[in-house]
């Protein structure tokens, strides 16, 4: 019977991490491409050591080291399924030492999933605590002497949350032990900030250096997911020596963890963030059809999603039928200004680099890795950062990105094959995607200003009038900023140009706008036109 009880539990752990799985798949595989794409996993004994020098080095090591196969989403969720998995039982484990319920096991692990809806928050605090917990089930309690060794060592190698480890070895030992306990802690913490130098503020020391991709931020769930499991432990033991009482009632707590499950799905996981983040990853495959379908049933009203469905929209030939059906942001919808922060122009970086302004995408991408907060760089960006660099002929600068690619997992094959073509002219040309940038790129260089971007899509579109894009981002440009005289001067390059057998429905719509000032009811151009007035009005 007991044993039979056991493999029931075994399973529904089991059940748990499929169902993790499941959840990071074909819930939120955007999230999995956001957190890829802000690394680079390098297998080299110098990235080992990178991490390993710093409080909880070993926990964000491994993190890394599945966080790169997020590459491949189903690889990714697996990972993730098979860690909470192993979390829960361990969690689990934990509990059944102080009298605890199998149910409550599931608390701290939701929470943490609760806590991975903020995209800041990083994979190496589930594995930390993973970690901490294996160590506490390992360690029996007569080893009690070896955390004079154990608690420095870990603390290093996973982080503060060993504290964990100490508050479980606390419980039921008596104050004198507690005191012992928290003050080997703390010395460990003022140890670890000694040894970085004080490269790191003390808060992060206490806290976590890489728990949170925000430096000095440290949300609320951070704290309560982890402590969840020496404070349930404490109040079961209480229980189990004060009065025998081995469970809590069972319907609270089902109640308690369904309640905590609904609340990670529903408020944990902003929508709107999340559909940006799901057009940014469709952007970086070039699913085009999908980004305009998404849309048509729910857009975010923000330039990062004008870009993105106007870049889709410019890629399927429609942006100039079809561009004022969706949400358009202001003058910034079809090209935005640089931001500073790691996520709002990746749409920009591509337009430019699909347009052939490959210098501008240079720039973005290089700006993008820069701003990634912790200082690692971006997979995603050092490749496109290489792109650049062939179709301008900057082979030198190229190899040293592609050196870092090569000892990558999931990049090395592309970047054996960009270092077989450096220097192989014929090899670039006749390259699907780098011949086609170097056909559509600007011949001589210049300095442009943001406001200018209309002008400069015209000269892409002079110098080669097979840019398609370059005409429709022109022509779009105008109808953005209202410049009408522009926009009636250059429908001949359309007329002459676009390839369309008639006028394009989107600037008929406009012409008839124009044409009667503005008193076109049903005219979606009109309707830009009125809500970007009443803006301007607000703000004056």
């Amino acid at each position: 019977m007991v044993k039979n009880r056991e493999l029931l539990k075994v399973a529904i752990s089991a059940a748990f991490g499929i169902a993790v799985f499941f959840f990071w798949l074909f819930g939120y595989p955007q999230a999995l491409n956001y957190h890829e794409e802000n690394q680079l996993f390098l297998f080299t004994c110098d990235y080992f050591f990178r991490d390993i020098s710093v409080v909880g080095g070993l926990a964000d090591y491994v993190a890394e080291s599945i966080v790169q196969f997020y590459y491949i989403p189903w690889i990714g969720a697996m990972m993730l399924g098979i860690l909470y998995g192993t979390m829960q039982w361990l969690v689990w484990k934990v509990f059944y030492r102080f009298g605890g319920s199998y149910v409550l096991s599931f608390l701290p692990p939701l929470l943490l999933l609760w806590h991975m809806g903020d995209i800041n928050a990083m994979l190496s605090l589930p594995v930390a605590l993973t970690l901490v917990l294996a160590l506490f089930v390992l360690i029996r309690n007569r080893f009690l002497l070896a955390d004079v060794v154990i608690l420095p060592v870990a603390y290093w190698l996973v982080g503060p949350v060993v504290a964990v480890y100490a508050l479980l070895r606390m419980i039921g030992r008596g104050w004198r032990v507690s005191i012992v306990y928290l003050a080997g802690f703390f010395v460990c913490s003022v140890v670890a900030y000694w040894q970085l130098s004080y490269q790191y503020p003390y808060s992060m020391v206490l806290t976590g250096v890489n728990y949170y991709f925000r430096p000095l931020y440290h949300p609320c769930l951070q704290f309560v997911a982890p402590l969840s499991i020496p404070a349930i432990s404490t109040v079961t033991h209480y229980f189990k020596a004060k009065t025998g009482w081995r469970k809590p009632l069972s319907v609270l707590q089902v109640v308690m963890v369904v309640a905590i499950g609904v609340s990670a799905w529903t408020m944990g996981y902003d929508k709107d963030m999340y559909e940006l983040l799901m057009q940014d990853k469709l952007v970086r495959e070039g699913k085009w059809n999908e980004i305009i379908s998404r849309a048509e049933k729910y857009q975010v009203p923000t330039s990062f999603s004008s870009n993105c469905v106007n870049l889709a929209l410019a890629a399927t030939r429609q942006l100039a039928d079809r561009m004022f059906d969706f949400y358009q942001s202001g003058e910034d919808a079809l090209v935005a200004p640089r931001m500073r922060d790691n996520m709002s122009s990746y749409p920009t970086m591509e337009t430019f680099w699909r347009l052939g302004m490959v210098n501008s995408s240079l720039r973005y991408a290089s700006d993008l890795q820069e701003s990634i907060l912790n200082a690692r760089k971006s997979g995603r960006l050092t490749k496109r950062i290489v792109q650049c660099q062939m179709v301008n002929g900057r082979y030198a600068i190229a190899r040293k990105n592609i050196d870092l690619l090569r000892h990558s997992l999931f990049y090395s094959e592309w970047a054996t094959k960009a270092e077989a073509m450096l220097g192989d002219e014929a090899a670039i040309d006749n390259d699907n995607e780098l011949g086609r940038v170097r056909q559509l790129r600007f011949r001589k260089e210049m300095v442009y200003s943001y406001d200018e971007i209309d002008k400069m899509c015209g000269l892409l579109f002079i110098d080669n009038n097979s840019n398609k894009m370059a005409l429709d981002y022109f022509m779009g440009n105008m109808l953005l900023k209202g410049n009408i005289q522009g926009f009636m001067q250059y429908m001949s390059w359309v007329q002459q140009y676009g390839g369309y057998y008639e006028m394009p429905r989107g600037y008929k719509d406009a012409v008839n706008c124009i044409q009667k000032h503005g008193n076109a009811p049903g005219s979606r151009y009109a309707e830009y036109v009125r809500r970007m007035m009443d803006g301007k009005g607000g703000q004056e």
